[in-house]
Formats: structure tokens, sequence, C-alpha cells
């Protein structure tokens, strides 16, 4: 799934549901930049997290 991620598409970790929903800032190979409502901006592996898309 991070391989189709583009900025400005909003995402959930599902490890860290508590983080609320995230909107993508960038991705770079495997770092990708998300905007989390409830923590902020985090950077991660791509390698590491499989985020998953919200469609609305």
């Amino acid at each position: 799934m991070n391989a189709i991620l583009e900025p400005g598409m909003l995402v959930i970790n599902p490890k860290k549901p508590d983080w609320g929903l995230g909107q993508v800032q960038s991705v770079i190979k495997d770092r990708i930049t998300v905007n989390f409502e409830h923590v902020g901006k985090i950077v991660l592996n791509g390698l590491e997290v499989e985020l998953e898309l919200v469609i609305e």
C-alpha cells in the first residue's frame, strides 16, 4: 500500500490508531512524512509500517 501513497492522501496507522487521521506530507523512498491529528508530524519508515488509505 505504501507504494501508492502521494502527498495529500489521508491515512491511518493501524499499529497506532490513537494517532488519529493523518495526511501524507511527502514520500521519499521508504520515508513517509505524515501529519497526524493527535500527534503532529511523524516520519515513518515505510518498510516497518504499512499505512492504511482512508477513502472518504
